[in-house]
Protein backbone atom coordinates (compact mmCIF):
# COMPACT_ATOMS: atom_id res chain seq x y z
CA UNK A 1 0.00 0.00 0.00
CA UNK A 2 1.25 3.49 -0.94
CA UNK A 3 1.60 5.22 2.39
CA UNK A 4 -0.64 8.78 2.79
CA UNK A 5 -2.30 8.22 -0.20
CA UNK A 6 -6.57 7.03 -0.93
CA UNK A 7 -9.33 7.67 -2.72
CA UNK A 8 -12.96 8.22 -2.28
CA UNK A 9 -14.56 6.63 -4.33
CA UNK A 10 -18.28 7.69 -3.61
CA UNK A 11 -19.99 9.23 -0.75
CA UNK A 12 -23.59 7.63 0.57
CA UNK A 13 -23.17 5.55 -3.17
CA UNK A 14 -26.10 3.05 -1.24
CA UNK A 15 -27.87 5.42 -0.07
CA UNK A 16 -31.48 6.58 -1.08
CA UNK A 17 -30.85 9.01 -4.18
CA UNK A 18 -32.31 12.06 -2.38
CA UNK A 19 -30.45 11.72 1.09
CA UNK A 20 -27.35 13.60 0.11
CA UNK A 21 -26.85 16.03 3.29
CA UNK A 22 -25.50 15.22 6.20
CA UNK A 23 -27.62 16.54 8.63
CA UNK A 24 -27.52 16.44 12.22
CA UNK A 25 -29.92 14.41 14.58
CA UNK A 26 -28.57 14.88 17.31
CA UNK A 27 -24.97 15.84 18.68
CA UNK A 28 -23.59 14.21 21.51
CA UNK A 29 -20.05 14.66 23.19
CA UNK A 30 -18.00 12.37 24.77
CA UNK A 31 -14.69 13.51 23.71
CA UNK A 32 -13.47 11.74 20.26
CA UNK A 33 -13.65 8.08 19.86
CA UNK A 34 -14.27 5.46 17.34
CA UNK A 35 -15.59 2.39 16.45
CA UNK A 36 -13.90 -0.11 13.83
CA UNK A 37 -15.57 -2.90 12.32
CA UNK A 38 -13.83 -6.16 11.15
CA UNK A 39 -16.62 -8.41 9.25
CA UNK A 40 -15.38 -11.93 8.57
CA UNK A 41 -17.41 -12.58 5.48
CA UNK A 42 -18.50 -16.18 5.07
CA UNK A 43 -19.11 -17.38 8.29
CA UNK A 44 -15.94 -17.64 10.75
CA UNK A 45 -15.80 -20.90 12.08
CA UNK A 46 -16.12 -19.93 15.97
CA UNK A 47 -15.85 -23.74 17.13
CA UNK A 48 -12.29 -23.25 16.08
CA UNK A 49 -11.80 -19.49 16.98
CA UNK A 50 -12.49 -20.42 20.75
CA UNK A 51 -11.84 -24.27 21.82
CA UNK A 52 -12.41 -25.24 25.89
CA UNK A 53 -9.52 -27.00 27.11
CA UNK A 54 -11.24 -28.15 29.91
CA UNK A 55 -13.06 -31.89 30.47
CA UNK A 56 -15.64 -30.17 27.18
CA UNK A 57 -12.65 -30.54 25.01
CA UNK A 58 -13.57 -33.96 24.98
CA UNK A 59 -16.93 -32.97 23.63
CA UNK A 60 -15.62 -31.10 21.24
CA UNK A 61 -13.02 -33.87 19.89
CA UNK A 62 -15.72 -35.94 19.42
CA UNK A 63 -17.71 -34.11 17.45
CA UNK A 64 -15.26 -32.19 15.04
CA UNK A 65 -13.20 -35.74 14.84
CA UNK A 66 -10.77 -35.08 11.71
CA UNK A 67 -11.02 -31.29 12.08
CA UNK A 68 -10.29 -31.38 15.74
CA UNK A 69 -7.26 -28.59 16.57
CA UNK A 70 -4.58 -31.04 18.82
CA UNK A 71 -5.22 -29.62 22.41
CA UNK A 72 -1.37 -28.91 22.83
CA UNK A 73 -1.68 -26.79 19.54
CA UNK A 74 -4.36 -24.41 21.23
CA UNK A 75 -2.99 -21.01 22.35
CA UNK A 76 -4.20 -21.12 25.34
CA UNK A 77 -6.27 -18.11 27.78
CA UNK A 78 -7.61 -17.85 30.93
CA UNK A 79 -11.46 -16.39 32.12
CA UNK A 80 -12.60 -15.39 35.38
CA UNK A 81 -15.45 -17.48 35.30
CA UNK A 82 -15.65 -19.82 32.40
CA UNK A 83 -12.30 -21.84 33.08
CA UNK A 84 -9.64 -22.35 30.63
CA UNK A 85 -9.66 -21.75 26.48
CA UNK A 86 -7.23 -22.12 23.74
CA UNK A 87 -7.64 -19.83 20.52
CA UNK A 88 -6.82 -20.86 17.19
CA UNK A 89 -3.20 -21.67 16.38
CA UNK A 90 -3.30 -18.99 14.26
CA UNK A 91 -4.49 -15.81 16.32
CA UNK A 92 -0.75 -15.77 18.33
CA UNK A 93 -0.99 -11.94 18.18
CA UNK A 94 -4.39 -11.82 19.20
CA UNK A 95 -3.47 -14.04 22.45
CA UNK A 96 -1.21 -11.62 23.24
CA UNK A 97 -3.74 -9.01 23.20
CA UNK A 98 -6.11 -10.94 25.57
CA UNK A 99 -3.55 -11.67 27.75
CA UNK A 100 -2.06 -8.28 27.93
CA UNK A 101 -5.73 -6.97 28.71
CA UNK A 102 -5.96 -5.64 25.43
CA UNK A 103 -8.78 -7.87 24.18
CA UNK A 104 -11.57 -10.08 24.96
CA UNK A 105 -14.11 -12.52 23.57
CA UNK A 106 -18.02 -12.10 23.32
CA UNK A 107 -19.38 -15.63 23.07
CA UNK A 108 -22.07 -17.12 21.56
CA UNK A 109 -23.41 -13.60 19.76
CA UNK A 110 -25.87 -13.82 17.16
CA UNK A 111 -29.07 -12.33 15.15
CA UNK A 112 -32.14 -13.09 17.61
CA UNK A 113 -35.68 -11.14 17.58
CA UNK A 114 -35.83 -12.21 21.39
CA UNK A 115 -34.22 -14.77 23.80
CA UNK A 116 -34.63 -17.83 22.19
CA UNK A 117 -34.61 -21.78 23.85
CA UNK A 118 -34.02 -24.84 21.67
CA UNK A 119 -37.97 -25.88 22.54
CA UNK A 120 -39.09 -22.58 21.35
CA UNK A 121 -36.72 -22.47 18.09
CA UNK A 122 -38.35 -26.58 17.36
CA UNK A 123 -41.55 -25.88 18.01
CA UNK A 124 -41.42 -21.89 16.09
CA UNK A 125 -42.88 -20.85 19.32
CA UNK A 126 -40.85 -17.45 19.00
CA UNK A 127 -40.19 -15.06 16.42
CA UNK A 128 -37.08 -15.57 14.72
CA UNK A 129 -35.16 -13.47 12.29
CA UNK A 130 -36.04 -14.34 8.82
CA UNK A 131 -33.85 -16.67 6.19
CA UNK A 132 -31.48 -18.01 8.85
CA UNK A 133 -28.39 -19.74 7.82
CA UNK A 134 -28.24 -17.52 4.41
CA UNK A 135 -24.86 -15.71 4.04
CA UNK A 136 -26.66 -12.34 2.65
CA UNK A 137 -29.94 -12.54 4.83
CA UNK A 138 -27.41 -13.09 7.55
CA UNK A 139 -24.81 -10.36 6.95
CA UNK A 140 -27.61 -7.62 6.52
CA UNK A 141 -28.96 -8.42 9.48
CA UNK A 142 -25.36 -8.47 11.67
CA UNK A 143 -24.95 -5.40 10.08
CA UNK A 144 -28.42 -3.56 10.54
CA UNK A 145 -29.34 -5.10 14.01
CA UNK A 146 -32.83 -5.27 12.12
CA UNK A 147 -34.47 -8.75 12.00
CA UNK A 148 -35.26 -8.46 8.33
CA UNK A 149 -32.92 -8.40 5.39
CA UNK A 150 -35.62 -7.29 3.28
CA UNK A 151 -36.72 -4.23 6.28
CA UNK A 152 -32.98 -3.34 6.30
CA UNK A 153 -32.14 -0.43 4.37
CA UNK A 154 -29.98 1.52 7.80
CA UNK A 155 -27.07 0.02 9.47
CA UNK A 156 -26.78 0.40 13.37
CA UNK A 157 -23.28 1.92 12.23
CA UNK A 158 -25.37 4.10 10.23
CA UNK A 159 -28.29 4.68 12.59
CA UNK A 160 -25.41 5.57 15.58
CA UNK A 161 -23.80 8.39 13.05
CA UNK A 162 -27.14 9.71 12.46
CA UNK A 163 -27.32 11.31 15.95
CA UNK A 164 -23.57 12.02 16.37
CA UNK A 165 -23.20 13.84 12.65
CA UNK A 166 -22.52 17.57 12.90
CA UNK A 167 -24.16 19.79 10.92
CA UNK A 168 -22.30 20.85 7.92
CA UNK A 169 -19.66 18.73 8.33
CA UNK A 170 -16.71 18.50 5.73
CA UNK A 171 -16.56 14.64 6.27
CA UNK A 172 -18.77 12.14 7.77
CA UNK A 173 -18.76 9.86 10.91
CA UNK A 174 -19.07 6.83 8.37
CA UNK A 175 -16.09 5.56 6.58
CA UNK A 176 -15.57 2.65 4.69
CA UNK A 177 -12.55 0.81 3.57
CA UNK A 178 -14.13 -2.25 2.12
CA UNK A 179 -17.00 -0.91 -0.34
CA UNK A 180 -20.35 0.06 -0.05
CA UNK A 181 -21.72 -1.32 3.34
CA UNK A 182 -25.36 -1.31 5.00
CA UNK A 183 -23.70 -1.28 8.00
CA UNK A 184 -23.05 2.57 7.50
CA UNK A 185 -26.25 3.70 6.39
CA UNK A 186 -27.88 6.11 7.82
CA UNK A 187 -31.44 7.76 7.78
CA UNK A 188 -29.79 11.17 7.46
CA UNK A 189 -26.13 10.98 7.48
CA UNK A 190 -24.38 9.48 4.05
CA UNK A 191 -20.85 7.33 4.64
CA UNK A 192 -17.78 7.51 2.54
CA UNK A 193 -16.27 5.07 0.68
CA UNK A 194 -12.32 5.08 0.54
CA UNK A 195 -10.14 2.95 -1.19
CA UNK A 196 -7.11 1.82 0.29
CA UNK A 197 -3.48 3.38 -2.04
CA UNK A 198 -5.55 4.54 -4.57
CA UNK A 199 -6.03 8.49 -5.94
CA UNK A 200 -8.79 9.54 -7.43
CA UNK A 201 -7.22 12.06 -9.96
CA UNK A 202 -8.70 12.37 -13.04
CA UNK A 203 -5.81 11.34 -15.11
CA UNK A 204 -1.78 11.83 -14.58
CA UNK A 205 0.24 13.28 -12.17
CA UNK A 206 -1.07 15.31 -9.07
CA UNK A 207 -0.11 19.17 -9.90
CA UNK A 208 0.82 18.61 -13.69
CA UNK A 209 -0.79 21.25 -16.26
CA UNK A 210 -2.63 18.36 -18.36
CA UNK A 211 -3.83 16.66 -15.11
CA UNK A 212 -5.34 20.13 -13.87
CA UNK A 213 -6.61 20.72 -17.38
CA UNK A 214 -8.61 17.81 -16.83
CA UNK A 215 -9.62 18.78 -13.05
CA UNK A 216 -10.85 21.32 -14.38
CA UNK A 217 -12.90 20.00 -17.10
CA UNK A 218 -14.48 17.29 -14.59
CA UNK A 219 -15.08 20.43 -12.42
CA UNK A 220 -16.91 22.36 -15.61
CA UNK A 221 -18.98 19.28 -15.95
CA UNK A 222 -20.06 18.75 -12.94
CA UNK A 223 -20.81 22.08 -12.49
CA UNK A 224 -23.57 22.03 -15.57
CA UNK A 225 -27.13 21.84 -14.95
CA UNK A 226 -28.49 19.06 -16.58
CA UNK A 227 -32.20 19.78 -15.36
CA UNK A 228 -32.59 16.22 -14.51
CA UNK A 229 -32.63 15.62 -11.11
CA UNK A 230 -30.58 11.91 -10.71
CA UNK A 231 -28.00 13.39 -12.96
CA UNK A 232 -27.66 16.57 -10.63
CA UNK A 233 -28.14 14.12 -7.43
CA UNK A 234 -25.29 11.73 -8.78
CA UNK A 235 -22.75 14.91 -9.99
CA UNK A 236 -23.43 16.10 -6.64
CA UNK A 237 -22.03 12.86 -5.10
CA UNK A 238 -19.21 12.82 -7.35
CA UNK A 239 -18.18 16.44 -5.97
CA UNK A 240 -18.24 15.85 -2.69
CA UNK A 241 -15.87 12.51 -3.33
CA UNK A 242 -13.40 14.33 -5.69
CA UNK A 243 -13.24 17.93 -2.60
CA UNK A 244 -12.95 15.39 0.26
CA UNK A 245 -10.38 13.19 -1.90
CA UNK A 246 -8.29 16.82 -1.73
CA UNK A 247 -8.65 17.75 1.35
CA UNK A 248 -7.76 14.36 3.16
CA UNK A 249 -4.90 13.74 0.54
CA UNK A 250 -3.76 17.08 1.81
CA UNK A 251 -4.14 16.46 5.28
CA UNK A 252 -2.11 12.82 4.55
CA UNK A 253 0.75 15.15 3.07
CA UNK A 254 0.96 17.08 6.14
CA UNK A 255 1.05 14.32 8.49
CA UNK A 256 4.43 12.48 9.90
CA UNK A 257 4.58 8.98 8.70
CA UNK A 258 4.20 6.19 10.95
CA UNK A 259 6.50 3.81 12.52
CA UNK A 260 4.12 0.91 13.05
CA UNK A 261 4.83 -1.58 10.01
CA UNK A 262 1.94 -3.24 8.77
CA UNK A 263 1.40 -6.36 6.86
CA UNK A 264 1.63 -6.65 3.33
CA UNK A 265 -2.09 -8.26 3.11
CA UNK A 266 -5.93 -6.57 1.94
CA UNK A 267 -6.53 -6.15 5.74
CA UNK A 268 -3.37 -4.83 6.60
CA UNK A 269 -3.87 -2.23 3.61
CA UNK A 270 -7.15 -1.76 5.15
CA UNK A 271 -6.41 -0.91 8.55
CA UNK A 272 -3.32 1.00 7.66
CA UNK A 273 -5.87 3.58 5.96
CA UNK A 274 -8.08 3.86 8.91
CA UNK A 275 -4.85 4.35 11.55
CA UNK A 276 -4.31 7.26 8.95
CA UNK A 277 -7.44 8.87 9.02
CA UNK A 278 -7.32 8.69 12.54
CA UNK A 279 -4.25 10.37 12.78
CA UNK A 280 -5.08 13.31 10.68
CA UNK A 281 -8.65 13.76 12.84
CA UNK A 282 -7.81 16.82 13.78
CA UNK A 283 -6.97 18.55 10.23
CA UNK A 284 -10.14 16.82 9.12
CA UNK A 285 -12.23 18.37 11.94
CA UNK A 286 -14.18 15.40 13.02
CA UNK A 287 -15.35 14.60 16.40
CA UNK A 288 -16.56 11.44 15.82
CA UNK A 289 -15.95 7.85 13.69
CA UNK A 290 -17.02 4.70 12.80
CA UNK A 291 -15.28 2.60 10.14
CA UNK A 292 -15.58 -0.64 8.42
CA UNK A 293 -13.35 -3.36 7.29
CA UNK A 294 -13.74 -6.49 6.04
CA UNK A 295 -11.88 -9.87 5.67
CA UNK A 296 -13.26 -12.48 3.30
CA UNK A 297 -12.22 -16.42 2.86
CA UNK A 298 -14.38 -17.90 5.60
CA UNK A 299 -17.07 -19.82 3.43
CA UNK A 300 -15.19 -23.40 4.42
CA UNK A 301 -17.26 -25.74 3.52
CA UNK A 302 -14.18 -27.70 2.42
CA UNK A 303 -10.41 -27.32 3.43
CA UNK A 304 -11.48 -25.51 6.34
CA UNK A 305 -8.27 -26.28 8.34
CA UNK A 306 -5.98 -25.11 6.11
CA UNK A 307 -8.44 -21.80 4.75
CA UNK A 308 -9.50 -20.92 8.31
CA UNK A 309 -6.08 -21.04 9.56
CA UNK A 310 -5.15 -18.17 6.64
CA UNK A 311 -8.11 -15.97 7.18
CA UNK A 312 -7.35 -16.07 10.97
CA UNK A 313 -3.77 -15.48 10.35
CA UNK A 314 -4.37 -12.26 8.45
CA UNK A 315 -6.52 -10.58 11.00
CA UNK A 316 -4.51 -11.51 14.28
CA UNK A 317 -1.47 -9.90 12.21
CA UNK A 318 -3.21 -6.72 10.89
CA UNK A 319 -5.62 -6.23 13.93
CA UNK A 320 -2.19 -6.40 16.24
CA UNK A 321 -0.57 -3.47 13.54
CA UNK A 322 -3.65 -1.83 13.98
CA UNK A 323 -3.62 -1.44 17.73
CA UNK A 324 -0.01 -0.77 17.96
CA UNK A 325 -0.82 2.03 15.35
CA UNK A 326 -3.26 3.52 17.60
CA UNK A 327 -0.86 3.19 20.45
CA UNK A 328 1.55 5.47 18.73
CA UNK A 329 -1.09 8.17 17.75
CA UNK A 330 -1.77 8.07 21.64
CA UNK A 331 -5.77 6.63 20.88
CA UNK A 332 -5.65 2.99 22.04
CA UNK A 333 -8.41 3.93 24.73
CA UNK A 334 -10.94 5.75 22.37
CA UNK A 335 -10.79 3.09 19.47
CA UNK A 336 -11.98 0.00 19.66
CA UNK A 337 -12.34 -2.64 16.92
CA UNK A 338 -14.65 -5.91 16.93
CA UNK A 339 -15.54 -8.49 14.69
CA UNK A 340 -18.47 -9.23 12.76
CA UNK A 341 -19.31 -12.42 10.88
CA UNK A 342 -22.78 -13.96 8.62
CA UNK A 343 -22.75 -16.72 11.65
CA UNK A 344 -20.48 -19.96 12.73
CA UNK A 345 -20.55 -23.12 11.27
CA UNK A 346 -21.71 -26.55 12.45
CA UNK A 347 -19.66 -28.64 15.31
CA UNK A 348 -20.19 -31.29 13.49
CA UNK A 349 -18.02 -31.57 10.08
CA UNK A 350 -19.47 -32.53 6.69
CA UNK A 351 -18.03 -35.41 4.38
CA UNK A 352 -15.97 -32.42 2.49
CA UNK A 353 -13.41 -31.02 5.20
CA UNK A 354 -15.24 -28.57 6.24
CA UNK A 355 -18.69 -27.13 7.66
CA UNK A 356 -21.92 -25.75 6.99
CA UNK A 357 -23.93 -22.78 8.28
CA UNK A 358 -24.89 -22.10 11.88
CA UNK A 359 -25.74 -19.52 13.74
CA UNK A 360 -24.58 -17.98 17.14
CA UNK A 361 -20.66 -17.22 16.91
CA UNK A 362 -17.72 -15.97 19.33
CA UNK A 363 -16.36 -12.49 18.42
CA UNK A 364 -13.39 -10.33 19.67
CA UNK A 365 -12.99 -6.94 20.99
CA UNK A 366 -9.60 -5.08 21.15
CA UNK A 367 -8.79 -1.78 22.21
CA UNK A 368 -7.09 -0.09 25.36
CA UNK A 369 -10.58 0.73 26.81
CA UNK A 370 -11.58 -3.08 26.74
CA UNK A 371 -11.90 -4.60 30.18
CA UNK A 372 -9.57 -7.48 28.59
CA UNK A 373 -8.86 -10.96 29.52
CA UNK A 374 -11.90 -12.38 30.01
CA UNK A 375 -14.55 -13.82 28.16
CA UNK A 376 -18.01 -12.56 28.65
CA UNK A 377 -21.71 -13.91 27.60
CA UNK A 378 -22.64 -17.73 27.57
CA UNK A 379 -19.98 -20.29 26.10
CA UNK A 380 -22.48 -23.07 24.64
CA UNK A 381 -23.14 -26.67 25.82
CA UNK A 382 -21.32 -28.61 23.11
CA UNK A 383 -23.49 -31.77 22.51
CA UNK A 384 -25.07 -32.46 19.71
CA UNK A 385 -29.16 -32.18 20.68
CA UNK A 386 -28.51 -30.41 23.30
CA UNK A 387 -29.81 -27.53 25.44
CA UNK A 388 -28.48 -25.01 22.78
CA UNK A 389 -27.99 -27.06 19.63
CA UNK A 390 -30.88 -25.95 16.77
CA UNK A 391 -30.67 -28.61 14.41
CA UNK A 392 -28.50 -31.49 15.52
CA UNK A 393 -25.60 -30.80 14.00
CA UNK A 394 -23.62 -28.48 16.56
CA UNK A 395 -25.60 -25.27 15.76
CA UNK A 396 -25.49 -23.19 18.57
CA UNK A 397 -28.78 -20.82 19.42
CA UNK A 398 -27.35 -17.71 20.41
CA UNK A 399 -27.38 -16.54 24.35
CA UNK A 400 -26.14 -13.22 23.44
CA UNK A 401 -27.77 -11.05 20.74
CA UNK A 402 -26.48 -8.91 18.28
CA UNK A 403 -28.43 -5.81 19.70
CA UNK A 404 -27.08 -6.48 22.75
CA UNK A 405 -22.98 -7.08 21.63
CA UNK A 406 -23.67 -3.67 19.70
CA UNK A 407 -25.73 -1.88 22.08
CA UNK A 408 -22.36 -2.15 24.54
CA UNK A 409 -19.96 -0.87 21.75
CA UNK A 410 -22.73 2.28 21.17
CA UNK A 411 -22.95 3.06 24.70
CA UNK A 412 -19.37 3.34 24.76
CA UNK A 413 -19.07 5.51 22.16
CA UNK A 414 -21.58 8.04 23.92
CA UNK A 415 -25.20 6.98 23.40
CA UNK A 416 -27.64 7.23 26.03
CA UNK A 417 -30.53 4.84 27.07
CA UNK A 418 -32.63 6.34 24.84
CA UNK A 419 -30.87 6.61 21.80
CA UNK A 420 -29.76 2.91 21.97
CA UNK A 421 -33.25 1.42 22.02
CA UNK A 422 -33.91 4.26 18.95
CA UNK A 423 -31.41 2.59 16.97
CA UNK A 424 -31.74 -1.14 18.27
CA UNK A 425 -35.51 -1.99 17.95
CA UNK A 426 -35.02 -5.55 19.99
CA UNK A 427 -32.55 -4.57 22.68
CA UNK A 428 -35.83 -3.78 24.80
CA UNK A 429 -36.69 -7.53 24.48
CA UNK A 430 -33.37 -8.66 26.74
CA UNK A 431 -32.67 -8.30 30.14
CA UNK A 432 -28.58 -7.52 30.08
CA UNK A 433 -28.77 -4.63 27.71
CA UNK A 434 -24.63 -3.79 28.46
CA UNK A 435 -22.16 -6.75 28.37
CA UNK A 436 -19.61 -4.67 30.31
CA UNK A 437 -16.76 -5.78 28.26
CA UNK A 438 -16.13 -2.01 27.13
Amino acid sequence: MKAGCSSIAALGATCAMGRFGLINALAQSTGYRALVCIFLYGGNNGNQTLVPMDARYNDYATVRGNLAIAQNALLPIATATAGPFGLHPSLTEIQQLYNSGAAAIVANVGTLIQPTTRAQYQTLNVPLPDCLYSHYDQQAQNQSAIGSALNANTGWGGRIADLVQPTGAAFPVGMSVAGNVLYLDGKTAAPATIIPGASLTVSGSIGTAGANARDAAMQQLLGFDSGLTLVQAANGVMQNGLTMNQSLNAAFAGAPPMSTTFPNTDLGAQLQQIAQIIQVRATLGVTNQIFFASLGGFDTHVDELNQQGGSLTELSQAVNAFYDATAELGVANVVTTFTQSDFSRTLQPNTKGGSDHAWGNHQIVIGGAVKGGNLYGTFPTLALSGPDDAIDRGVWIPTTSIDQYAATLASWFGLNSTNLQAVFANLKNFSAQNLGFV
